[in-house]
């Protein structure tokens, strides 16, 4: 009885262990798919990441309010100035998951940011803390909160890639 006991518990650990696991990988895609798919002007994988509407919170950085719009706006946005880089690198690691439940996840990662334009960088690290949802069988962004820790280079280079961008169209 014991030795039965033992293996089903057992088991039971290696199942939970693997679903856990693959929910990870999961949330890891979706954290992932918004900082390379923004790097590679991939906005359909950008989009993809996101619920329909999303939290979008750079007060560390820029003050202000959240905000709270569609994903496909949000996506607009992004696409109408990060072309105007000559290159970025948005290089976010370290994934935790705080919480999960079956449709409702949290989880934190931290990034350095790098944008270039002609010679000029403007380098930016901190944390992203993510609200997740299920959606059919994938995990998408609904909140994502930024936290800025340090920077060094020229914020400035936003504006002039947005200018940039906009002559470009």
């Amino acid at each position: 009885m014991c030795k039965k006991l033992t293996t089903t518990i057992a088991a039971a650990t290696l199942i939970s262990g693997a679903a856990f696991a693959e929910q990870h990988v999961a949330i890891s895609t979706a954290i992932t798919d918004i900082a390379a798919g923004a790097d590679r002007h991939d906005w359909d994988r950008v989009r993809g990441a996101f619920a329909d509407t999303v939290t979008i919170d750079y007060t560390s950085l820029w003050g202000g309010e959240p905000a709270t719009q569609p994903a496909d706006a949000l996506v607009a946005a992004w696409s109408a100035f990060l072309p105007g880089f000559d290159s970025t690198h948005h290089m976010v690691t370290n994934h935790t998951i705080t919480a999960l439940s079956d449709d409702k996840a949290t989880a934190q990662a931290d990034f350095t940011a790098t944008h270039r334009l002609d010679d000029d960088l403007w380098v930016l690290g901190g944390r992203y803390d993510y609200a997740l949802e299920k959606s059919d069988d994938r995990w998408v962004v609904s909140s994502m909160t930024m936290t800025a820790l340090w920077e060094t280079g020229d914020r400035g280079l936003v504006a002039l890639a947005g200018e940039r961008a906009t002559e470009a169209n």
